[in-house]
């Protein structure tokens, strides 16, 4: 007897957030992904908006507040792939990302929130392709593209 797929999908906004050569990554405390980098963000609930979701995600995971600065849609995108290594899951998973300006005058959560993140850090672009999540790759790789 052949058991069936189960099958998710998420919806998420997320931050891309840079300074000078670096990005601002958390460190995933969950799922799939655990240990490895990914975008600040996740998933938008129930009625709320993508935007207020998105400043929401960021001020959990990384303790920054006030991102005032210009905040615009950067990629959307799909993206199928295994779930859960014993079962046979996908996840559908569409991101939504905005590019996100944020004030100079912020500290970072280190610790992580005891949710998603394992806690948040700048790290330097060259250094940022290693470990990192199916969607963070994916944002490299469309973006050498461009």
């Amino acid at each position: 007897m052949q058991s069936s797929v189960i099958k998710h999908t998420h919806l998420g906004v997320y931050g891309v957030v840079m300074r000078n050569n670096e990005i601002l990554l958390i460190k995933k405390a969950r799922g799939p992904h655990t240990g490895k980098w990914d975008l600040p963000g996740g998933r938008i609930e129930f009625g709320e908006e993508p935007y207020a979701a998105l400043l929401r995600e960021i001020e959990e995971e990384t303790g920054i507040v006030n991102c005032s600065g210009m905040i615009r849609i950067a990629l959307s995108y799909n993206l199928i792939y295994p779930y859960a290594e014993d079962t046979l899951e996908e996840l559908h998973h569409i991101g939504i990302t905005y590019n996100v300006d944020m004030p100079n005058d912020h500290e970072l959560r280190v610790g992580g929130d005891g949710q998603d993140s394992l806690g948040a850090c700048w790290i330097a672009i060259e250094d940022s392709k290693h470990k990192v999540t199916p969607f963070i790759s994916l944002l490299f790789e469309l973006d050498s593209e461009i």
